[in-house]
């Protein structure tokens, strides 16, 4: 896809990895609709900025209704998780923002991306897509049902012409990740790598080592994965 042709709408733009995808979107020319639940949390130059709340059905569907000539739609919006046995409300929170929320926000863009030549889905998953970080279990699930989601989607869109590419991570420089002490990329980075893997139209971009070292993990016997990751953590 060449972005300098593309009109995207980002999710979550107001900080983060959505902020830094916002931003160079922009700078490699395109058209840029940057949402947040809060708008006002915004303050890049050059996009058109919207209020969208992923878990409210009704703010979705203005945004596409707002957003006809989306081509490019990036699904960063997310929130973090704690463990499948505390809180209750918290696991569906954490499922409610990263799993239904992208979901809902996919439906309502689908025929948008349809009337414009079909374009392409950008969705912002992790290496916890295929592993759990101890105390993030509904986390980790969340994003196992997002990868999950694409590779169905990705069958189910492609009558329409629309690709689909996600992006895996191990950790990123954000304020979800404060306290965490692992080897972090930067938000930038995770936004190019990104970028670059929506304009060569791959379907999944794995952004560091960390998380390459997950994916191969999943041929394999997960006690030597499980091995592996103790001495990455104690390392």
């Amino acid at each position: 896809m060449d972005i300098n042709k593309a009109t995207a709408l980002v999710t979550g733009a107001g900080r983060g990895i959505g902020r830094h995808l916002a931003a160079q979107l922009a700078e490699r020319g395109a058209k840029v609709y940057a949402t947040a639940r809060r708008p006002e949390s915004i303050d890049l130059d050059g996009v058109e900025v919207l209020a969208l709340d992923v878990t409210d059905p009704d703010s979705v569907a203005a945004a596409a209704e707002q957003a006809r000539d989306v081509d490019l739609l990036v699904n960063n919006a997310g929130i973090g998780g704690g463990t499948l046995l505390g809180d209750l409300d918290g696991v569906r929170a954490t499922m409610d923002v990263n799993f239904w929320g992208t979901l809902s926000v996919i439906r309502a863009f689908a025929p948008v991306l349809a009337g414009n030549g079909g374009g392409a889905i950008l969705t912002i998953a992790s290496s916890a897509s295929w592993f759990v970080f101890p105390g993030t279990g509904a986390y980790a699930v969340s994003k196992a049902a997002v990868w999950s989601m694409g590779n169905a989607l990705r069958q189910e869109l492609a009558d329409q012409g629309t690709r689909l590419t996600s992006v895996h991570l191990g950790a990123a420089d954000t304020d979800m990740t404060k306290g965490l002490d692992v080897p972090k990329m930067t938000a930038a980075e995770v936004a190019r790598a990104a970028l670059d893997g929506v304009e060569s139209e791959v379907y999944e971009v794995v952004a560091d080592e960390f998380t390459a070292m997950v994916k191969s993990s999943l041929s394999q016997d997960p006690r030597h994965f499980a091995a592996r990751f103790h001495e990455f953590l104690t390392a």
